[in-house]
């Protein structure tokens, strides 16, 4: 088995597209946040990236993709990258080194718990998160990883198909996501009218998104190849399908366009070709996207006229796009495209079809019962909710003692100085 520089070039580019994705998020999440908690967002989706990388390189990668027991999990044949190293693991590609596998996967591992903290911005202890995030990606994404994405998963054994994560990342994050706005319960602002604190930040956000995306679809082909193309394609379509419906039903709705309602319904359209994109036409593509922006768009007009706070509508972008975009699938999927895949219930197989149904719900289900226990377990031993004084004066200032801007200007001033140290600071130690 011999290396292909051309196809490893192309992964290693995807592996870095994938990787801007998670400070892209924080940009997306931070602009749709309140002020007082910008800096918190965006420097809890880097905190995650570093935690994640850790897990995943000491023991992620081999319960997800080392020899499996009974479908369930990987074995420990690889922990912490043993036996990790150039030469390629023929179970996943023959091309590219095995190292570059490992590489490109922590990028998704990372960037799913990510997804999460939409749900409860703003309210949630950093000590808590940091130990959800470990808890989380060992016990409920690696396993549905597994299930799926190992040739031994037990999902994948039925014909379950996620071509790069509409269930794996972005149904997994979007159940787990009303678990943790349940547990956490609602924000002080809960029902109080706001408005994203910066527009252009959640435009920035969306535009590196749609850019890193191309690395997580197509780089999912793990080579330079027609199916890499293919998906690449699906991905800009979908994106640009769900971001004008999702501004056609708000023009409709409320008599104006939104420039955050343009970008949110891109990033749904995203989650939903996400499972599709190796196994599609560019046609049904456009038409995932077009259903996703719809879709989600009401589900979260839906979720606002509920009691659930779930912050940033986590489950209406990426839960229910991710379960759209995984039951398309298995309507639109073809062998025309993909000739490793199977055909869909338009394409004369409705087996395919009830098993990405069975996926959707065995997913859903694991995510969600999951998550739920695990948030109440952690919760005991150490609380998950700021306190309510901390949660009105903002995370920025209460767990991390910085501010988005310096919007005093003197020497009292909570924003950090050049140096990274705040003045408040220097003084004690002085």
């Amino acid at each position: 088995m011999a290396i292909d520089s051309g196809d490893t070039a192309w992964v290693i580019t995807a592996t870095a597209l994938v990787m801007i994705m998670t400070p892209a998020l924080g940009f997306f999440y931070g602009g749709l946040v309140r002020q007082k908690n910008l800096v918190a967002t965006i420097v809890q989706c880097l905190m995650i990236f570093s935690i994640v990388s850790i897990v995943w390189a000491l023991w992620g990668y081999t319960l997800t993709f080392g020899p499996g027991f009974d479908g369930v999990i990987g074995n420990l044949s690889k922990l912490g990258l043993m036996n990790v190293g150039a030469a390629p693991n023929p179970a996943y590609s023959n091309v590219i080194p095995e190292l570059l596998f490992f590489a490109f996967q922590l990028k998704f591992a990372a960037i799913t718990p990510a997804l999460i903290i939409g749900a409860f911005a703003g309210r949630v202890r950093l000590k808590g998160l940091l130990v959800f995030i470990v808890a989380w990606t060992t016990l409920i994404y690696v396993p549905i990883a597994m299930w799926i994405w190992n040739p031994a998963g037990w999902l994948h054994h039925l014909g379950v198909i996620d071509f790069a994560g509409g269930l794996v990342v972005h149904t997994s994050a979007g159940v787990s996501a009303v678990a943790a706005a349940l547990v956490l319960g609602q924000g002080v602002d809960f029902g109080r009218s706001s408005r994203p604190n910066n527009v252009p930040y959640v435009i920035l956000g969306t535009a590196i998104l749609w850019f890193g995306w191309f690395g997580f679809n197509a780089g999912s082909a793990l080579a330079a190849n027609d199916v890499a193309v293919n998906a690449l394609v699906d991905t800009n379509l979908a994106a640009a399908a769900a971001g004008v419906s999702w501004m056609l039903v708000d023009w409709i709705r409320k008599g104006r366009p939104s420039a955050v309602g343009m970008a949110v319904g891109a990033v749904c359209g995203l989650a939903a070709v996400t499972p599709a994109a190796g196994f599609v036409s560019p046609g049904d593509s456009m038409l995932i996207g077009l259903v996703a922006g719809i879709l989600s768009n009401y589900v979260a007009n839906w979720r606002a006229r509920t009691r659930l706070d779930d912050s940033l509508d986590v489950f209406a972008c990426h839960g229910a796009g991710g379960m759209w975009g995984t039951i398309a699938t298995g309507l639109f999927a073809s062998t025309a495209i993909n000739a490793a895949g199977p055909n869909g219930l338009v394409y004369g197989n409705p087996h395919l079809l009830l098993v990405q149904l069975f996926g959707v719900g065995v997913v859903a289900g694991f995510a969600f019962v999951g998550s739920y226990v695990l948030l109440r377990v952690i919760n005991y031993f150490t609380p998950l909710r700021v306190p309510p004084a901390e949660e009105n004066a903002g995370l920025d200032l209460s767990e991390f003692g910085e501010a988005a801007y310096d919007l005093t200007g003197g020497p009292e001033a909570t924003s950090a100085n050049g140096n990274g140290i705040s003045a408040a600071a220097k003084e004690s130690r002085a």
